[in-house]
């Protein structure tokens, strides 16, 4: 099913998220970032070579209770992911622009969970005059938000 606008927004209603990022799309780091602004509960996965400080190494190494899962990597399968994430409880997950496999949109179905796909998580998440708020504004005009 189509997810409806309101599913793009709701999705940052949960308190807990895993985002996850092998730093191939900047905007995954930008999205963790404004999630703790807001007083959500961060979990950093960073799946590069070498991962930034205080991020976890892989998501087996996400607690329990998560609610949401952001993914945005490029250099491996984000499809392979999804099982873990379920196992972690996350109930939704999104998966960045150009990121979204047909493995990861299958994994989601066989899971359960609901997948957003395709879109930016800062189109979102940004505020006030900026890149993001540009591509937003250029997103409603078009019928894309």
């Amino acid at each position: 099913m189509e997810p409806k606008a309101s599913d793009w927004i709701d999705f940052w209603d949960a308190n807990t998220f895993a985002v996850i990022t092998d730093n191939t799309k900047p905007a995954m780091k930008w999205t963790a970032s404004e999630l703790k602004k807001r007083g959500k509960k961060v979990y950093l996965v960073d799946l590069s070579d070498k991962p930034g400080p205080g991020s976890l190494k892989s998501v087996s190494e996400l607690p329990t209770g998560l609610d949401r899962a952001i993914i945005g990597i490029t250099k491996s399968e984000p499809g392979d992911l999804i099982p873990v994430l379920k196992e972690r409880g996350a109930k939704k997950v999104w998966i960045h622009w150009k990121t979204e496999t047909e493995k990861a949109l299958g994994a989601c179905r066989d899971e359960e969970l609901e997948c957003l796909a395709g879109r930016c998580p800062m189109m979102y998440l940004g505020s006030g005059l900026s890149i993001h708020g540009v591509h937003r504004a250029i997103a409603k005009m078009t019928g894309n938000y």
